[in-house]
């Protein structure tokens, strides 16, 4: 019986039209033959089931859905009865184990990671077919990094258990290397111009560690990109990449790549208009179009355009308002007139704002950043600064947001912002080198976020050739609800001035101060606070007259009493490293009438960062600090002397030089001081923007002026050069190689300069 129903159902798969049985109903399925594979998996993709009624149009579906999963090589249909049978003939075997030999250039994991993403890796079934797949698969990762000359064998060893090994034997090959790029079609650009947007070229000097001469159809497709977008910036509307030919010579080692363009003419902006809804009033929508009436088309104005609406827009609760910029062409006048119409959208409500990741911060902490707030319309510009705040407090490796819509809704979203902490509380102990200072020594035990607060506790020793400090503080940024802090610290130091470059002098001091800090605005704080310290003036045998004089008529132990104020407005993007923004300080000290010294300074500060281009930033900094002593003391201590010259004001000179001298000829710092940067933040080379590593070139300008010297900007010294700063896992390495362009008999220059592991001061 069995028998027979077999050549029946193998005649009907062979001629199903031709041949036909009676239909029956299945009250039983049997799986037989299994090694390896679960019944459960068979009957999961079994269309059959119990009780349904069998026919012959039901065979063909039935094995075909069988074969589909790849799991078996010869698979038969029998009935005995109302059973109906799957008899597994033959299964495909498992892959136990693939094993790659002979990749340097792509690592192993990306190799396995590219071949599951087409069904090939240990545990799934192993099918020839797809083995052809994969040698494709590995030759397309390899011909990415232009290695045309790879040869992929691949061996198949079966193990017990119907499973097999797959071992796969590379020979990378060489990389072509492109001999030479043609431009077909240009009339307006030079090769030259163009040559210089694209990161792929023919080799130079540098060529060894950039790899640009190592063909990548990836980075060409980038290049060709770039190409693109220099025309479309520079008015050419109907520019045009026709086609790109890439020739690899037959030994599979040279690249030749030929570009055919169509220029076009180049359009100038006839007219800028508003259209649709745009919410918000037209003429100051106007404002922000960067782009106007004659100036020459630019893509990359409209969307700095059209970025700036929506974000216009988005402030107003129009989160996902819709903006597109349409070109009306004219070809006879060669004009664009330009319409953004603006499609707002449903206004928006923020539901929730949700943190996640912060297992040691207090969600409180974060909350309390937040501009956004829940219940409300969400804004763009809120939303953005929030993350910068999260960012800014220093707790986080990493902070995103993102805002998905509410499930069944159309006007709300979430804003989610996730957090990867880092360590917060540091038992640190470190030794690092200044050239000014010597070898430092430093141990704290430090807690930024103590117990999630975000109240930052520190105790701290230093010891250098110029300072050894001791040192207790408390900071709590948010006392109040309302952003008002409160810090106070404890302290201990010694000074030697000879070992700073200054006139030979010592000083003990110890003393306590408490600061409170107000918020104004979102980027305005003053700070008042009040300083309570003891100093004691030593002298050695090589003291100058000025410090014996000094001592001679107000003694050699002070007690000062000092009020401390200042207004600090700083809207950087980080406080690390930032690349945007401004940061302007002011601060005013005076000793008390009841200080044994009585006297003032007032300190102001800049900084102003612009960025020009992708990775590169324009910064401004400046310093102006003044100082005297006011009632019976009508000068300022020497020892509250501004100085300048170093790696933190003015480089190429000696750290602490410039300035007046006292009677033995060694700097003695001045009641004036005038300090000016300007840097240029380059790219780092060979390497992707980094948070870690900044690079610059710069012009210093400063001096120090003594008691009863005007400012003289014929004494001003001058420097210009190249700085690196890198945050490195030992401390922080900042080295500057300058050159003083203005200098003056006596200076001293040190052309080379660096600290490693000391106290970085952006």
């Amino acid at each position: 019986m069995t028998y027979k129903w077999f050549l029946i159902l193998s005649l009907m798969l062979l001629h199903p039209l031709s041949y036909a049985f009676e239909a029956f109903i299945v009250k039983d399925i049997r799986i037989e033959g299994l090694k390896r594979i679960s019944a459960g998996t068979v009957f999961n993709y079994l269309p059959v089931k119990v009780g349904s009624r069998f026919s012959q149009e039901n065979t063909k579906a039935t094995i075909s859905a069988l074969f589909k999963t790849g799991f078996f090589k010869d698979i038969r249909l029998e009935r005995e009865g109302n059973v109906l049978i799957v008899r597994i003939l033959e299964e495909r075997p498992a892959i136990a184990k693939i094993t790659f030999v002979g990749n340097e250039d792509i690592d192993t994991e990306d190799l396995t990671r590219a071949l599951k993403n087409i069904g090939f890796a240990e545990g799934r079934v192993f099918n020839r077919s797809v083995l052809e797949k994969v040698k494709l698969e590995l030759q397309r990762q390899y011909f990415n990094l232009g290695k045309y000359s790879v040869r992929i064998k691949s061996t198949v060893i079966p193990l017990k258990r119907n499973r097999v090994s797959i071992q796969i034997d590379i020979s990378e090959g060489v990389i072509a290397r492109i001999k030479k790029i043609n431009f077909v079609g240009n009339k307006t650009i030079p090769d030259s111009v163009l040559l210089d947007e694209m990161k792929l070229n023919t080799g130079g000097w540098f060529s060894f560690f950039s790899k640009s001469d190592q063909y990548s159809s990836l980075q060409l497709s980038a290049d060709l990109e770039s190409i693109r977008s220099y025309y479309l910036d520079r008015g050419y509307i109907k520019f045009n990449l026709d086609s790109t030919q890439v020739s690899i010579t037959p030994d599979k080692k040279s690249v030749y790549i030929t570009i055919n363009l169509t220029e076009g003419d180049k359009y100038t902006i006839s007219d800028i208009k508003i259209a649709g809804h745009p919410i918000v009033p037209k003429a100051e929508l106007l404002k922000l179009i960067t782009i106007k009436p004659g100036e020459v088309f630019s893509r990359k104005k409209i969307s700095k355009s059209r970025e700036a609406i929506i974000q216009r827009i988005g402030d107003k609760g129009y989160y996902f308002a819709n903006i597109n910029a349409i070109p009306e062409i004219n070809t006879q006048k060669k004009t664009v007139a330009l319409s953004f119409f603006i499609d707002p959208g449903q206004m928006i409500y923020v539901r929730r704002i949700n943190f996640f990741g912060n297992t040691k911060t207090r969600d409180e902490v974060l909350r309390r950043e937040m501009r956004q707030m829940e219940g409300g319309w969400i804004s763009t510009s809120q939303v953005k600064r929030s993350l910068t705040r999260l960012e800014r407090l220093g707790f986080f490796e990493t902070v995103t947001v993102e805002t998905p819509r509410v499930p069944n809704t159309n006007d709300q979203v979430d804003v989610n912002y996730s957090v990867v902490e880092r360590a917060s509380g540091n038992l640190m102990a470190s030794i690092g080198f200044a050239q000014t200072e010597g070898i430092v020594f430093n141990a704290s035990i430090t807690q930024e976020n103590f117990l999630g607060s975000g109240k930052r506790v520190a105790l701290t020793f230093n010891n250098s050739r110029i300072n050894t400090i001791y040192r207790f503080s408390y900071f709590n940024p948010y006392t109040t609800i309302d952003g008002v802090s409160r810090g106070f610290n404890l302290f201990y130091r010694q000074t030697d001035a000879a070992q700073a470059n200054l006139s030979r002098y010592t000083t003990d001091a110890y003393g306590m101060g408490i600061n409170y800090g107000l918020p104004l605005t979102e980027f305005n704080r003053v700070n008042f606070g009040m300083d309570v310290d003891r100093t004691i003036l030593n002298t050695t045998d090589a003291s100058a007259k000025e410090v014996f004089d000094f001592i001679n008529a107000n003694g050699d132990t002070y007690n000062s009493y000092r009020l401390t104020s200042s207004w600090r407005y700083d809207s950087r993007n980080r406080a690390l490293f930032p690349d945007r923004g401004m940061l302007h300080s002011i601060s005013a000290e005076v000793a008390l009438p009841i200080s044994d010294l009585k006297y003032y300074k007032i300190n102001t500060r800049h900084q102003w960062l612009y960025p020009l281009a992708e990775d590169y930033v324009f910064l401004l900094k400046g310093q102006l600090g003044y100082g005297d002593g006011y009632g019976e003391n009508n000068y300022l201590p020497f020892f509250e002397n501004y100085t300048a010259g170093g790696p933190r004001t003015v480089r190429g000179f000696r750290e602490n030089t410039l300035g007046p001298l006292d009677s033995n000829g060694l700097p003695f710092g001045g009641n004036l001081k005038v300090v000016g940067n300007m840097e240029l933040i380059l790219p780092v080379p060979f390497v992707k923007k980094s948070n870690t590593f900044r690079l610059s070139v710069f012009v210093d300008v400063g001096n120090v002026y003594g008691l009863h010297e005007n400012f003289d900007n014929s004494m001003l010294r001058y420097s210009t050069g190249i700085s690196a700063i890198w945050l490195s896992p030992l401390g922080v390495l900042s080295f500057s190689l300058a050159k003083p362009i203005k200098k003056m008999e006596g200076d001293r220059i040190e052309m080379f300069q660096f600290t490693i592991g000391t106290t970085f001061n952006n």
